[in-house]
């Protein structure tokens, strides 16, 4: 398979920090486009998180999210790294950063600057909130999104707990990351079928309120209302993983056919003849219902026992894995999401690679995660600039 394709040949200028733009950038460097991040003088605060083994600022989440990326730093108040970065602008096909409208126009980046430089140019723009709205300019962070967008109340209406919690993971920077990717490649197409460039607005507020919406408007899509927000299936507090002899087992019979199957193979057909199981209408009816046997026939059997028997009735079933499992399991060694690579300053680590699969490419093994600063000289002499006394600390 060949590495020159995909997005060979497309160059990001990358003023993104932390998880949200990051990701992005990862992806389209994973894809193949050559992407230099511009880092302030302490670095992205992401070099942070986590405890490295070696360098400090080369934390694990630092090199989950920075392969295949070139760092640099310059001075940008200084006349040569002002130089450099005009030249990288001007060199580039895409300039993508997640710093305020005020504090970017202030910086002299803004998208009337950046287009001035680079008609063409491919402007993203990772922000919190869209700035037509009421929250324009307003600071926006994941757990600030999660509480916007309903995210960190849905917990509540499974358990009963009036408390509302977070969702245990960077979910919005997440799934705002993937938003920015289309976005940018959708841009990047346009421009290369027309010639015109154009910017391009990421917010995660909309990002993550349009992601749980999906599902959880439900009958409130209609005008008037059919019914409540909030998928029922969903908010179901039977439907929740269950506990075997030795462990916790998540099962998905949700085609009739399935449950069927997966009672007479456990060995309960009778659970089918009662009134409130005897067909397919009464079975749908009281699905919470059929979950709460499950639940107490699952005691009967291992997991391993299940995941055997499931299998041969063909009904989804699946082990509940900690976090700490996946790095031992057979599917993602086997599909080469996981890695092990050595890097030159901080030693062996676990790269997680990209997810999806092309006959036409394959990444390979991108560049380790670059120091803080690493490339700032060369790539100011790729662009023709000599930093000499505007050098800064990491160049």
């Amino acid at each position: 398979m060949s590495r020159n394709a995909l997005l060979q040949g497309i160059r990001i200028a990358d003023l993104t920090s932390v998880f949200f733009g990051p990701y992005a950038t990862q992806t389209l460097a994973d894809l193949g486009a050559e992407v230099i991040k511009i880092e302030p003088p302490e670095g992205d605060t992401s070099r942070l998180v986590g405890t490295p083994p070696v360098t400090p600022g080369m934390g694990p989440v630092y090199m989950r999210l920075n392969r295949g990326k070139r760092s640099v730093v310059w001075d940008l108040k200084s006349p040569e790294g002002k130089e450099a970065m005009r030249r990288l602008i001007a060199s580039s096909d895409v300039f993508i950063h997640n710093i305020r409208t005020d504090a970017i126009e202030r910086a002299g980046l803004g998208y009337d600057a950046v287009r001035a430089i680079r008609p063409d140019i491919v402007y993203v723009h990772c922000t919190g909130f869209d700035e037509r709205g009421p929250y324009a300019g307003l600071q926006a962070y994941d757990d600030i999104i999660q509480a916007a967008t309903g995210s960190a109340s849905l917990l509540s209406k499974v358990d009963g707990n009036p408390q509302p919690r977070y969702v245990p993971m960077a979910m919005a920077d997440k799934v705002s990351g993937l938003h920015a990717v289309y976005a940018t490649l959708a841009a990047v197409i346009h421009r290369l079928r027309t010639g015109e460039g154009q910017r391009v607005e990421v917010p995660m507020f909309e990002s993550m309120a349009s992601f749980n919406m999906l599902e959880h408007l439900c009958d409130k899509t209609f005008v008037p209302p059919t019914g409540p927000a909030l998928y029922p299936r969903q908010i179901d507090p039977t439907r929740q993983p269950m506990k075997t002899r030795d462990g916790y087992i998540s099962f998905a019979p949700y085609l009739d056919e399935r449950w069927v199957r997966f009672f007479n193979a456990a060995g309960h057909p009778e659970v089918l003849l009662e009134e409130r199981f005897i067909d397919k209408p009464t079975r749908r009816k009281n699905m919470s219902q059929m979950f709460e046997v499950m639940a107490r026939i699952a005691l009967e059997r291992t997991t391993d026992e299940w995941l055997a028997l499931c299998k041969e009735a063909h009904v989804p079933a699946m082990r509940v894995n900690q976090i700490d499992d996946l790095l031992e399991d057979p599917q993602l060694h086997a599909s080469g999401l996981l890695r092990r690579r050595v890097h030159p300053t901080e030693g062996e680590y676990v790269e997680v690679g990209l997810p999806v699969q092309f006959s036409a490419y394959d990444y390979g093994e991108l560049a380790h995660p670059a120091g803080l600063g690493q490339h700032s000289e060369e790539v100011a002499r790729e662009l023709g600039v000599d930093l000499g006394a505007g050098r800064a600390a990491g160049g």
